[in-house]
């Protein structure tokens, strides 16, 4: 009867959720092996009604479901323990944790400051070059005018003008009397704009005053350039030139006769200057002191030519920073690198070539067509010669066909006209378009 209770038990036990069953303990072999002796002693000995009843279908799959769930391992030796982390342990992967997120919030700020630089000095560089512009550089400059100047006569003349473009100008005393300066609005330290003095200076003479120059500029050049004592107009002009040799004065001589404007021709007589004397002056001027001299013939001219030079001092810092320190017409590339001709004259088909690209608007393709029909310059100046009429020469070259691009064209009469004008013009100063 015990044996049959137990097994009765058992399969209440059978009965409930299989929870019981996964929290035992696994099993080694020799528990399993006794408990199957045990069990199968108890079949032999109970009814069999109960082995019906012990052998149902929701104890084969509630069997089966525990067999499956027992583990089997090849030896006895239980699995490791899972080591449990001190409190120091947990602190310090924490403190790691957050080291290394600030560590990556600091990164992204770095680079989030290294972006908004970025995007500020490309501001910065655009609003530069946007005031580089003429348009915008002709804003910054100020004309600087000597207040003796007002004194002649139509000196408004230059004052209504500057108005009327609206160019900024003052009136303020000058280092050399009658003379003309230009300053800029430059940035300086800080963040604030200074005043930059440019190296043009403009200086009013009359007539008068320049034949007096003349005769203190060849007294010096007789004694042997002593600029001792050359007279109280020349003395203070020379005096700024050496100090600044930077400086690059012109003189506007007013009030000059329309015949005296060809270097000092039709000088009165009396005064001890002759035209070649006057011509020495302006040379020694030019080459040794930087000086130029203009002959203009009242203010109207004198207005103008102030004018001419604020617009190009206006536009010389977008030029200085397009062109920068190459030449402009070096082009790089193989175009540049020129032809090398062999001793067999293996090359100069291709030095031909290159000549005639040298013309403006003329492709490769062009130049190829042209030196296919006419392997060298002396078989097309041959040519040329055996035509009669200048405009068959003209035309000679207009009728070839020019093939690439995957269309072909002739070469056209234009470039015929320009290639004729540029071996046959016997003036080397003439513009070829």
């Amino acid at each position: 009867m015990s044996v049959l209770r137990r097994a009765d038990a058992w399969e209440i036990s059978e009965s409930e959720e299989e929870t019981d069953i996964e929290k035992k303990a696994p099993l080694n072999h020799d528990e399993i092996s006794q408990t199957t002796t045990t069990s199968s002693q108890c079949g032999d000995q109970l009814p069999s009604s109960d082995l019906k009843r012990k052998t149902s279908p929701a104890t084969r799959s509630g069997s089966h479901r525990a067999s499956a769930s027992l583990p089997h391992h090849g030896s006895d030796t239980p699995g490791p323990a899972r080591k449990r982390r001190s409190r120091e342990e947990v602190e310090a992967d924490r403190e790691r944790g957050r080291e290394a997120r600030e560590s990556q919030r600091a990164s992204r700020a770095q680079e989030k400051d290294e972006r908004r630089k970025e995007q500020q000095q490309r501001r910065e560089a655009a609003e530069n070059l946007r005031s580089l512009r003429p348009e915008n550089c002709l804003k910054n400059l100020t004309v600087c005018i000597d207040p003796a100047l007002l004194q002649h006569d139509g000196s408004d003349l230059l004052l209504g003008t500057l108005a009327a473009y609206e160019w900024r100008f003052s009136l303020e005393s000058q280092q050399l009397p009658n003379s003309i300066t230009w300053t800029r609005d430059a940035p300086q330290g800080g963040g604030s704009l200074g005043s930059l003095e440019e190296d043009q200076t403009v200086l009013l003479l009359s007539l008068t005053d320049f034949l007096d120059m003349v005769i203190s500029v060849k007294k010096m050049l007789n004694s042997g350039g002593e600029e001792t004592g050359v007279g109280s107009f020349l003395s203070p002009l020379l005096e700024r030139l050496n100090r600044d040799a930077r400086k690059v004065v012109t003189l506007l001589v007013t009030d000059s006769q329309q015949d005296y404007r060809t270097y000092g021709c039709g000088v009165p007589s009396g005064l001890g200057i002759e035209s070649l004397d006057v011509e020495e002056v302006l040379v020694h001027l030019q080459l040794c002191k930087n000086i130029s001299v203009v002959f203009l013939d009242g203010w109207q001219e004198v207005t103008n030519h102030v004018c001419s030079v604020t617009k190009a001092l206006s536009k010389r810092p977008y030029k200085l920073l397009t062109e920068g320190s190459e030449l402009p017409f070096c082009v790089d590339g193989s175009w540049a690198s020129g032809a090398r001709v062999e001793r067999d004259g293996s090359g100069l088909i291709q030095v031909w070539s290159k000549q005639i690209q040298q013309l403006n608007r003329v492709s490769p393709g062009a130049a190829s067509t042209v030196t296919a029909a006419y392997p060298s310059p002396q078989l097309l100046l041959q040519e040329y010669q055996t035509l009669g009429s200048g405009e068959e020469r003209k035309g000679l070259l207009a009728g070839l066909i020019v093939k690439g691009g995957g269309k072909d064209r002739r070469l056209g009469p234009e470039l015929s006209a320009r290639v004729y004008r540029c071996f046959t013009a016997p003036n080397p100063q003439l513009v070829l378009d």
